[in-house]
């Protein structure tokens, strides 16, 4: 009798995550095209798992995978991948490696930002650009000014600034 209802209660577990794993999937659309914000594929409130192209202006919830376009808005939760662009902001957090002229990650940020103007309000890697601001950092920055708002070596430096 208790290996029967191990059975069932095996399977019924079972059952349960496959469902939890299909629908979290189906959450997440695997393309993304968007000529501004709300002429897009998939709607703002939805993440993306796969590609995302913004012409001018993408904006979802997060992405993971490849980024690319003028400006992408990410609002939630955790993106990951590689983002391209003019303008980067991620208001969640981020892992992976940004490129624009202006990256920004209001969370968390573990990787690689490059840029003129590099902004993450808790680094974990490298920046490398003419202004890099981090309000918290495990890692190195190399430009022009260089902010470690807190424990950095020094609060305000130019050309290189660290803290581990």
């Amino acid at each position: 009798m208790s290996k029967r209802l191990l059975t069932i209660t095996s399977f019924v577990f079972l059952f349960v995550l496959g469902l939890s794993i299909s629908v979290h999937a189906e959450e997440a659309k695997p393309i993304q095209i968007s000529l501004f914000n709300p002429v897009q594929l998939v709607s703002e409130g939805e993440a993306v798992q796969g590609v995302r192209l913004s012409l001018l202006y993408g904006k979802n919830t997060s992405v993971v995978g490849f980024d690319f376009g003028l400006v992408q808005h990410n609002t939630s939760g955790i993106s990951k991948g590689y983002q391209l662009g003019a303008v980067g902001i991620v208001e969640g957090d981020f892992v992976g490696f940004q490129k624009h002229f202006y990256n920004s990650v209001k969370g968390k940020c573990e990787g690689f930002q490059l840029g003129l103007v590099n902004h993450a309000q808790n680094m974990s890697g490298f920046q490398l650009g003419i202004v890099n601001y981090a309000g918290t950092m495990n890692g190195l920055q190399i430009g022009l000014v260089n902010v470690i708002k807190q424990n950095g070596q020094f609060p305000v430096f130019p050309f290189i600034n660290w803290s581990f």
